[in-house]
């Protein structure tokens, strides 16, 4: 007997799971943020609703609760004034342990279709999800609609579609008959169940709580698993709207909500750690710090560890069709919400003795300066820049900035933007620096925020040579190629398998290198050290669940 919430989203899971086999575009939640798909008056009723929740408790009926906790700040300059319930865990998990028991029973297609209604539901409060996005993270409004709406979406409802894959080739149970010579064959009835490992841990981040948080959210809870969120301290809401939404549809589904709980915390507390550490927690999901990421690997053996670190992301320019795209497209990449994205390009290698051209060799000033160029013109209009850039979410970029400044000669500064709507709102445009291959030290590590460094190097095949190493020493998620010759390319691709790195060949239209695609890209593959598990495939979600099966002699 199949379960009313499954039967009822069945057609998008079938979707979903013929997408993740194609790998072409598909979305069921559409990344338009028009009145005419979400409605006259979707946008403004979600404004309205996340500022009513401003100022004021955020209630959640959850075991454990013993005060209040949270005191997070726009990036665009205020006070959301919002606090939440703040969790005595031992309570908390003997609370979670009361409710896993009848979760845990109910079987995958009860799990799957429960968290395909979850998503519906968000999808269906994308306007009030983006303001809280827009409002925790930095990100300017559209940006916070799509990634932390629907592009987030698709990244839950992916994770839910592998999970329901891979449970789906298990049978219920076999008919086991062992011929035995001249006598009656000996027959065995054999009956399998899924398992699920225990509870999960989604540990989220400040930039994209969503978008990072669903897949771990969603995989866990798909294979039957409690899960517990802990947001970063300054990013709670858009989590918090998650889990009262997952809550509101267990308990409609006659299951107790105690099986998505929030765990929120002031900064610099170590309820992360605390968390990690208990014997319950047998999965764990995090987006973050290499130091916190790492810690985790090391020290949380008892579980299932699923980390995306931070990484150094490399372009490598060699010859081009029409430079100007490719700054354009360059350009776009290193301002796209002030470079904080895991995604976003760093470094930038040129050889210095210049790239060729349809017109002849264009020399390394020149293709530094047309990437300058590039941001300079992207971002003219202060209008137009602060819709691009969004905020910066932390002081530590702007601290950044001003101490990448001093590293080499500088290309294009930094400037700061005042924002028309948010005279509060800290903007800043990135910074340029020029750097030569032996400035290692300077451009291996991380600058995460609006900071790129072009690197002269001897030729390609230094650039290439940096990156395969780059890639494999300290990891990264994006390599990004410039190349006219079909040699260059295919030296390129060797690197990036190599390393276990996506590469991206000579974008220069409307796709950029620090987008990545549910049900059709590969993100986070688990090839090197920025992430220490694939993110997006089977492999993902199988450990997350065992198969535990009994037999009797017929």
């Amino acid at each position: 007997m199949t379960h009313p919430l499954f039967d009822k989203h069945e057609a998008t899971l079938e979707r979903a799971l013929q997408a993740i086999a194609e790998r072409g575009y598909w979305s069921p939640y559409p990344e338009s943020a028009s009145p005419k798909v979400y409605g006259e008056g979707a946008a403004e009723a979600g404004r309205a609703a996340f500022e009513a929740l401003r100022g004021k408790p955020f209630e959640l009926d959850q075991a454990g609760t013993v005060g209040r906790t949270g005191r997070e700040r726009s990036p665009y300059g205020f006070d959301l004034g919002i606090d939440y319930p703040k969790a005595d865990l031992d309570a908390l998990f003997a609370g979670i342990a009361q409710a896993h028991a009848r979760w845990r029973k109910a079987g995958p297609q009860a799990w799957v279709g429960v968290c395909l209604e979850i998503l519906e539901r968000i999808n269906k409060s994308s306007f009030l999800v983006a303001n809280a996005v827009m409002h925790t993270t930095g990100q300017a409004f559209l940006m916070a609609f799509q990634a932390g709406g629907p592009h987030a979406q698709d990244r839950g409802l992916e994770a839910v579609a592998y999970a329901w894959d891979e449970m789906r080739r298990i049978p219920e149970g076999a008919l086991w008959e062992k011929p035995a010579g001249k006598g009656e064959p000996i027959r065995m009835e054999k009956r399998f169940r899924i398992v699920p490992r225990g509870v999960g841990l989604v540990i989220g981040c400040c930039t994209f709580p969503t978008w990072n948080g669903y897949p771990g959210l969603f995989a866990s809870l798909a294979t039957g698993n409690a899960v517990v969120v802990k947001p970063h301290p300054g990013a709670i809401l858009p989590l918090a709207i998650s889990v009262r939404i997952a809550r509101e549809v267990l308990r409609e589904a006659g299951f107790d909500p105690d099986v998505v709980t929030l765990v929120a915390h002031e900064p610099g507390d170590d309820v992360a750690r605390a968390l990690a550490m208990r014997p319950e927690v047998r999965l764990i999901d995090f987006t973050g710090s290499t130091a916190n990421g790492t810690w985790l690997e090391q020290h949380a053996k008892h579980a299932q560890v699923f980390t995306e670190k931070a990484g150094v992301n490399q372009i490598v320019v060699d010859s081009a069709d029409d430079l100007g795209a490719v700054a354009r497209n360059v350009a776009f990449s290193l301002s796209l919400y002030t470079g904080q994205m895991c995604t976003a390009p760093q470094n930038i290698y040129v050889p210095a003795g210049g790239i060729r051209t349809p017109s002849g060799t264009v020399p390394f000033a020149e293709v530094a300066a047309a990437l300058a160029d590039g941001v300079g013109k992207l971002l003219a209009d202060p209008a137009r820049a602060v819709e691009v850039l969004g905020a910066v979410q932390n002081e530590g970029v702007a601290r950044r900035i001003d101490a990448a400044r001093a590293l080499g000669t500088v290309v294009l500064d930094s400037r700061a933007i005042a924002h028309p709507s948010f005279p509060g709102a800290t903007i800043r445009t990135p910074l340029i620096v020029k750097l030569d291959a032996a400035d290692r030290d300077k451009y291996l590590a991380e600058w995460f925020g609006p900071i790129a460094f072009v690197i002269a190097t001897r030729d390609t095949a230094e650039s290439l040579a940096i990156a395969r190493a780059a890639a494999k020493e300290h990891g990264a998620l994006t390599l990004s190629l410039y190349a006219t010759d079909p040699r260059v390319v295919d030296e390129a691709i060797d690197v990036a398998e190599d390393a276990g790195v996506a590469l991206s060949i000579n974008l220069t239209a409307g796709v950029f290198v620090n987008q990545s695609a549910a049900f059709s890209d590969f993100h986070g593959t688990g090839a090197n050290p920025a992430a220490n598990a694939a993110l997006t495939d089977a492999a993902y979600v199988a450990g997350r669940f065992r198969v535990v099966q009994h037999r009797k002699h017929l």
